[in-house]
């Protein structure tokens, strides 16, 4: 049998999977020496020796040396059987090295027949084996990567055995391991990201919904990966299978060139003056213009998806890429300026919102969250702001009308916070006339949804803060809108709800300070009354609570009200 598995490493043409015949190997090794070891205490004559040998060993000691060997011709018999090409798919017989660990022995079952050249449908049987397992446990989940599970999923992810359904299942047993940083470290250390963006832009739809769902796994736990995506231009795939049935020709009747310079000629040119004054952002950004997503993107699929394909799929096999498509987005997006930045030019904008608009259910969600993700990466980048956010860009105002719509119609909860945080983070972009935004807000101070009610407060905080130039409009603004008498009932509301709502409070008494409204409500008392119990102590808010009082002090006898 070692003989057999010496010809069996010797003669394969491919790298053998060697996991299970390094550590099966040295256990046998450990039991050959054991046996050399009592037969040399055996072999030489004589009283001496058989007195020795009565106290040292006993036949206890042979038997137990018989199962060990017998324990390894089982495990060397197991062995030789998985790499058997003869074999139908994956063994789930255990061998004794893992009698205490069964999970061991399928996982190099699997593995080895994924490794040989066997049939598609044994190596697709295996991937899914390998995928129920990871789903299940995970401690299974690392027990797959650190046996070597990676590479021949990439391979069959890749090639496929010459089958759609062995791209999927390699797709899904990756998209169970990719919970965890580490573990997609291994993935991106294998090439993965190529292999992953490749198939993405090759393959059939059915394919394609899986591994948009392994994107989106992956970018979600780990920020580098991300960054490696955009490198390798995963948003291009994603974008075409997400708008692939979409009519843009609005889009191209605004931004057309005739007559009219497009939205998209001008950023051009602002970023070209940009690079001129050697502006680094402005380098960056006009590089990942010109590699942008939705250039020479008009609803056309790119790679595999024919014409024909996708006239032919099911409406509800559409609809499930799309959504997967979108959520890849969402993750991308999350924290990433290079991606958020491909996807927040024009024409982007303007096809997330038709999708927000005229979609409903998870596709208009994750829609929804890639915008925020965007807004959120904006609201500490100047540039992008200026860029892709301004309220006179068409493309931008159509997502803020949008975003405006969700806050007014939505009675989801899910929905209305994500969108309220998204205007929140743009709170710069807005001028002081854009008043439909702020009494959109306002009236969410009074919602029943203590969480929905809180971040209306977070986003109106933004809208006053001294760093927002328009601030003291804002906050005559949010006085105006009947805002303070919703606030100040607020504030009776959750720990979280009464610390928010009291840093606006103040934010409008640092800015409005000679408002009635606020002496109405008894703004001062309420917040000497925060500073005395401790509320006001924390760091951040100290400067700020002393501000708001010292105005407030400053014109609280105007009124002839007993505050």
């Amino acid at each position: 049998m070692l003989r057999a598995a010496v010809r069996l490493t010797a003669s394969t043409s491919t790298a053998i999977y060697d996991r299970p015949i390094r550590r099966i190997a040295g256990d046998v090794s450990k039991n050959l020496e054991r046996a050399l070891t009592l037969v040399r205490k055996c072999k030489h004559t004589g009283i001496l020796r058989h007195v020795f040998l009565t106290i040292t060993s006993s036949a206890a000691d042979f038997k137990k040396l018989s199962n060990l060997l017998e324990s390894s011709i089982a495990d060397l018999k197991w062995l030789l059987s998985i790499y058997d090409s003869d074999e139908d798919g994956a063994k789930l017989t255990i061998p004794p090295i893992a009698s205490n660990d069964p999970i061991l022995a399928w996982v190099w079952s699997s593995i080895a027949s994924l490794q040989t050249n066997r049939l598609a449908k044994d190596r697709v049987e295996s991937a899914n084996c390998l995928a129920s397992l990871a789903c299940d446990n995970q401690r299974y989940r690392k027990v797959i990567v650190e046996e070597g599970a990676v590479p021949p999923l990439l391979r069959l992810l890749k090639d496929g055995g010459g089958s759609a359904e062995g791209q999927i299942a390699a797709a899904n047993a990756l998209s169970c391991l990719a919970d965890d940083v580490d573990r997609t470290r291994v993935i991106a250390a294998e090439l993965g990201i190529g292999i992953i963006v490749q198939v993405l832009g090759d393959s059939p739809m059915k394919v394609q919904i899986s591994v948009a769902d392994l994107v989106a796994k992956v970018a979600e736990v780990d920020h580098m990966a991300r960054e490696e995506f955009g490198r390798e231009n995963v948003l291009k795939p994603l974008v075409s299978c997400l708008i692939m049935d979409l009519d843009l020709e609005d889009y191209k009747r605004v931004h057309s060139s005739g007559g009219k310079t497009s939205i998209h000629s001008i950023v051009q040119k602002e970023l070209a003056a940009k690079n001129h004054h050697n502006h680094i952002y402005g380098n960056s950004y006009h590089k990942v213009q010109s590699s942008s997503s939705f250039s020479s993107m008009d609803g056309r699929v790119s790679g595999h998806n024919s014409k024909k394909e996708r006239e032919n799929a099911s409406p509800e096999v559409k609809l499930k890429l799309k959504t997967n498509c979108a959520l890849a987005l969402w993750r991308l997006c999350k924290g990433s300026l290079r991606n958020s930045q491909k996807i927040a030019e024009p024409k982007g904008l303007f096809c997330l919102s038709k999708i927000i608009e005229t979609e409903k259910g998870d596709l208009q969600y994750n829609c929804l969250m890639t915008i925020v993700e965007i807004a959120e990466v904006a609201e500490d980048n100047a540039d992008l702001r200026k860029v892709a956010w301004k309220p006179s860009s068409p493309p931008a105002k159509a997502v803020l009308d949008q975003l405006l719509r969700v806050i007014k119609e939505e009675s989801n909860p899910d929905f209305q916070i994500p969108v309220i945080k998204a205007i929140g983070c743009l709170s710069r972009i807005f001028s002081a006339k854009e008043t439909g935004i702020i009494s959109a807000l306002v009236a969410h101070l009074g919602d029943a949804n203590t969480d929905v009610a809180t971040e209306a407060a977070i986003a109106l905080a933004k809208f006053t803060r001294p760093e927002n130039h328009n601030c003291a409009a804002h906050s005559k603004t949010i006085i105006e809108c009947n805002g303070v008498p919703l606030l100040m009932k607020m504030l009776s509301a959750s720990d979280r709800a009464k610390k928010n709502g009291l840093i606006l409070l103040c934010y409008l008494s640092m800015h409005v300070g000679n408002s009635k409204a606020l002496a109405e409500a008894r703004a001062l008392r309420t917040l000497e009354s925060a500073i005395r119990s401790g509320v006001a102590q924390i760091p951040e808010s100290k400067e700020i609570f002393s501000r708001a009082v010292h105005q407030l002090m400053l014109y609280q006898d105007v009124f002839a009200i007993d505050i």
